[in-house]
Formats: structure tokens, sequence, C-alpha cells
């Protein structure tokens, strides 16, 4: 037999903990698509009053989106004045929104990953940092384990899959640096 026969379904989640406990899960589940994946409940306000009750730390003037999917709020926390998009947050890890960032549309926050070396595919986690001022434009994708420093960009539809540096745009898959962002007074 080669190595593809002998395989067998033995899916390893390794130290995984969800983090709650099922209540808990079942009825965030059920608020999940009930409030924010159906659009229901436009405000911004609301959302943020329901993601705090299921343990997310949310700071002041924090704007969240109809129709946005976040896998756990318990493991979220949102500094003041951000922004988030309908965006997808699978954070089976922590993630840390600084103040003053941008999530839009359509950008996909990734803490989990599996193993393709392992015969049991195992599951692999890591926080995801998204300091003050960071921008992740549409359809850009943030990998587990990424920093990315104060006030980066992460332009449309690239890919960080390693660290950003601090007032840096980024572009492409894998991302790279692009130029300098320079920001302007008011």
């Amino acid at each position: 037999m080669d190595q593809h026969t002998q395989l067998k379904k033995n899916f390893d989640k390794g130290n995984f903990q969800v983090g709650a406990s099922r209540l808990k899960l079942a009825v965030w589940y059920l608020s999940n698509l009930l409030f924010f994946r159906s659009g229901l409940i436009p405000s911004s306000t609301i959302l943020v009053v329901i993601l705090r009750l299921f343990g997310a730390k949310i700071g002041r003037d924090v704007r969240i989106k109809p129709f946005i999917h976040i896998k756990y709020p318990w493991k979220l926390s949102i500094g003041d004045h951000s922004w988030l998009g309908e965006c997808q947050i699978e954070n089976l890890d922590y993630i840390s929104i600084g103040k003053n960032v941008c999530i839009s549309a359509d950008a996909i926050l990734l803490t989990g990953n599996h193993d393709y070396t392992s015969n049991s595919f195992k599951l692999i986690t890591k926080p995801i940092v998204l300091e003050d001022g960071v921008w992740i434009a549409t359809r850009a994708i943030v990998c587990p384990g990424v920093t990315a420093k104060t006030h980066s960009v992460l332009m449309t539809a690239a890919l960080a899959n390693a660290d950003l540096l601090a007032y840096t745009v980024y572009q492409g898959n894998p991302a790279r640096p692009a130029r300098t962002r320079v920001l302007q007074s008011p």
C-alpha cells in the first residue's frame, strides 16, 4: 500500500478549546444567525451590546455592520472608534483589534489552519493582532499568527501570512510592501 491508501479519517483538534459551555455556544450560534448573519438588526449599537453579552471586549464608538460573521465573540477585543464591515472573523484563537482600525467588507481574519504534513490534519491556531490605525481592505486575508503593526494597510485581495510593518502599505499574494503610508493632517 502507498501512503494514500493507508490514510484514514483521523482529525486532530490538538489542544483547541472553544472557551465556552455547550449552552453558551448554542445560544451564540442562534444569536449569530438571527441578529448578525441575517441583517435583521442594522443598528451597530445593538450588535455591540449583544457581542459584549457574549464576552467580547469592545471600546467606545465601535461600528459593526450587519452580515458580519464572528466565530467566537469571547475571543475578540476591539478598541475605540474601530469599524468592522461585512467581514469574516474566524477566531478559533484570540483576535485583538486596536483603536481606529477599519476592516472592510469581505475581509477575512483566520486564526486557524491545519498541518497538511500530518496524517491527522492537526489543527493549528495562532492569535492575530491588529494594532491602532490598521486598515484591512476589501477581500484581504490575514493568516494565523500575524501582527499588523500600527497604521499598516493590507490592500484589496492581499494575503498577509507574515507580520506587517508600521506605516507600510502591502499588496499581493503573499503581501509585499508597496509604499510607505503617510498620514496627512486634518
